[in-house]
């Protein structure tokens, strides 16, 4: 069981870095690819993954259970999945909102961003301390698990800023990059949720 939690954490931490560079292909189509741009993309996202650790810790304490996880990470599929239909209406209408010189930009994909990436990234957020509190047996070797569940994401992580990047964008476009990772989530909830059924 614990494998398939790392592989989880592993798939999770992989996901969260490819929907910002994602993000940042939705947004550039409307307010460029500028730094400000850039800056507004990965604080927002590394807010809603901090606000994703303090909600998954309790969550965590709460309901220890694998079904809440892979629910958790279930419901992160599926909103990761529809964010590239909602993105070009939604990213049009800050632009809109927000024309005028820098401002404009920063407050425009501020709002994106925000209305987009909210719930997705807060979810995947959740995973870690899930992961953590599910493997943890004895709290001597708290430190032990907490560091490679977060080693593990970390790595996913960087495979997240590739492969999105340099294979699918360019080969299926950025669409199609959105539905490959949330497919990817979808399954290993459901896989998990089968797996794990009844496990206390």
């Amino acid at each position: 069981m614990r494998k398939y939690i790392y592989l989880t954490v592993f798939i999770s931490g992989m996901t969260s870095l490819a929907a910002e560079f994602g993000a940042s292909r939705l947004l550039g189509n409307i307010f460029g690819t500028s730094n400000i741009v850039w800056a507004v993309i990965i604080g927002l996202i590394l807010m809603y993954l901090t606000a994703g650790y303090f909600i998954g810790g309790k969550w965590a304490d709460r309901s220890p259970k694998p079904k809440t996880m892979y629910t958790l990470l279930a419901w992160g599929a599926f909103s990761l999945g529809i964010v590239p239909f909602i993105a070009n209406p939604i990213l049009r209408a800050a632009a809109d909102a927000f024309d005028t010189l820098q401002v404009g930009v920063l407050a425009g994909a501020f709002v994106g961003v925000l209305v987009l990436f909210t719930v997705p990234i807060t979810l995947l957020g959740t995973i870690s301390p899930f992961a953590i509190r599910l493997s943890l047996d004895d709290t001597a070797h708290a430190g032990n698990v907490a560091g490679k569940i977060y080693g593990i994401s970390t790595i996913g992580s960087f495979i997240g800023s590739f492969l999105p990047t340099l294979v699918l964008i360019p080969t299926v476009g950025t669409t199609n990059t959105f539905l490959i990772f949330s497919l990817l989530l979808l399954i290993t909830a459901i896989i998990g949720l089968g797996i794990n059924t009844g496990w206390k």
